[in-house]
């Protein structure tokens, strides 16, 4: 196979499913007739720029880097406690969730929740005491929610 075509497979395979180790990746190449070592799979994904990134539920799987942010992701613990001391209330207005905080803490606080690269949070904006989560769906927007509830 031409490293050309096994590349777009990848990618194709990447941005259908929720792929979360290389073992997977290899076993869906492998229905698809393909069969490539792990460290091949290794080098595939640092060309295409693979990353990790984390749902609402904490699952983290492979996406390519445009669908993502840069960087390393926080811990679930870190987000957990910054909201249990900065965050007072977290409210949906259709697909944007809105979370107050304490003066000061809202930039603090959005850095946070971006860092946790959740999938389903296309941005934030953040103020003095207002954070807005711009949602990709409702239907995230209420998981969101209910997630980021949860934290306090």
């Amino acid at each position: 196979m031409i490293r050309a075509k096994r590349l777009n497979i990848i990618k194709e395979i990447i941005n259908n499913g929720e792929i979360s180790s290389q073992s997977e990746l290899m076993d869906e190449l492998k229905k698809r007739g393909y069969s490539v070592t792990q460290s091949t799979i290794s080098r595939d994904l640092d060309y295409l720029r693979v990353v990790k990134i984390r749902n609402y539920m904490q699952k983290e799987y492979y996406a390519i880097e445009n669908r993502a942010y840069e960087g390393k992701g926080f811990d679930p613990e870190k987000l957990k406690s910054k909201f249990r001391q900065s965050v007072i209330s977290v409210k949906k207005a259709g697909s944007i969730i809105v979370v107050k905080t304490f003066p000061g803490e809202a930039q603090g606080t959005a850095a946070i929740i971006d860092g946790m690269n959740f999938v389903e949070i296309l941005g934030t904006v953040a103020g003095d005491d207002t954070i807005i989560c711009v949602v990709d769906s409702l239907k995230n927007a209420d998981k969101i929610l209910e997630m980021m509830q949860s934290q306090f």
